[in-house]
């Protein structure tokens, strides 16, 4: 009795290798998941792990583990540059990058820029020498993306944080960024809500993504209450503590004085709460003011900072995915077409503590 032939499907089936794309469409995860799947990644939840596995068998697909190993990197680290270490924020930052990693198995490169693009480039460059699997980097102000990419290149993934580069110098790189303008937004609206009318915008640079999207958001709330800003209101200072302490006497050098201020971040606002205090005056009593970021020390300072929320440690946990994912579509998915890059936005909320209830007439009977 003749063999009996396969069915005209299966023929169709054996005639080409099953992809990563017919497993995530057969059972409705992204290709990276089954990339995670196949790399024993513990990011991935059991349930969705045993789905992955279930389509696996079901469509024969066959892992060449040999050919995976030619392309996997050799090293287990991945190089983190951020450009403030001083400040409290990419220092939870960076530990919720290491603790993400060190669950993957992974270790932690850590460098800091200092706010140099020269720096930036030498700890780059050094770094580079170890041979990571990949990279995190949160810029420097004035950074050159055409640079960063000479020196990076395409050799490994790039997640880029917080502050944008040009996307065509860095082709290929992943942006996990805060919602900047809608978190200042908010916080702007809740000064308005207090009364308040003339509100500056204190700390940061201008020509810092962040920093212009940040008052982007400031103009955005003062315009739908009908309100121009004074440029005498736009303050620009090192987004630091001991700068912003320093230029706090910039809100009062002309009459009428401001209010109230959104401050560029949380080390900006715990310094202008120091420099208040110089001049005599009270944040949270005669003068309010609004932090970004809600590191730890916000809910403790005195008066207790009101912020905008953007959970740092998580934040530092997502990059650390998102780069490990990028990691094993590489190893694991040779077939791919080179991925546009993706951007995340991760979400703000308003907190509101002590430091913003001060009445707007408070602060105008206060002498300077």
């Amino acid at each position: 009795m003749p063999a009996r032939r396969p069915s005209a499907a299966a023929r169709a089936t054996t005639a080409r290798r099953v992809t990563l794309s017919d497993i995530a469409a057969g059972c409705g995860v992204s290709r990276s998941t089954v990339s995670l799947v196949l790399g024993r990644s513990p990011l991935v939840h059991a349930e969705t792990r045993a789905k992955v596995q279930a389509e696996l068998d079901r469509q024969g697909y066959v892992y060449h583990r040999g050919a995976a190993s030619l392309r996997s990197r050799a090293s287990n680290a991945v190089a983190l540059v951020i450009n403030d270490l001083s400040n409290p924020f990419f220092a939870e930052f960076a530990a919720g990058v290491d603790a993400a990693l060190a669950e993957a198995g992974y270790v932690m490169l850590l460098g800091s820029s200092g706010e140099s693009p020269e720096r930036q480039q030498a700890v780059l460059a050094s770094l580079v020498e170890h041979d990571p699997a990949a990279a995190i980097l949160s810029p420097a102000e004035h950074s050159d993306p055409a640079r960063l990419h000479r020196l990076i290149g395409a050799r490994m993934p790039v997640l880029v944080f917080n502050r944008a580069l040009d996307a065509a110098a860095g082709d290929g790189w992943d942006f996990l960024g805060l919602d900047n303008r809608r978190g200042a937004r908010l916080a702007t609206e809740h000064l308005l809500g207090q009364g308040h009318r003339a509100i500056a915008f204190f700390g940061g640079h201008r020509d810092s993504s962040s920093c212009g999207e940040r008052r982007a958001g400031y103009r955005d709330a003062l315009a739908a209450a009908g309100i121009a800003p004074d440029p005498a209101w736009l303050v620009e200072c090192a987004p630091t503590r001991l700068e912003a302490a320093r230029q706090a006497g910039a809100l009062f050098a002309r009459d009428p004085a401001p209010t109230a201020a959104v401050c560029y971040n949380d080390a900006v606002a715990l310094g202008l709460m120091s420099g208040l205090a110089a001049r005599g005056r009270r944040a949270g009593v005669d003068f309010a003011l609004t932090g970004f970021d809600d590191i730890p020390e916000a809910a403790v300072s005195a008066p207790p900072l009101t912020t905008i929320a953007v959970a740092p440690r998580e934040r530092g946990m997502q990059a650390a995915r998102l780069v490990l994912e990028r990691l094993a579509e590489r190893q694991y998915d040779p077939d791919r077409a080179t991925q546009a890059p993706r951007t995340i936005v991760a979400d703000a909320r308003l907190v509101v503590r002590a430091s913003s209830l001060a009445a707007p007439h408070a602060a105008q009977g206060t002498a300077a």
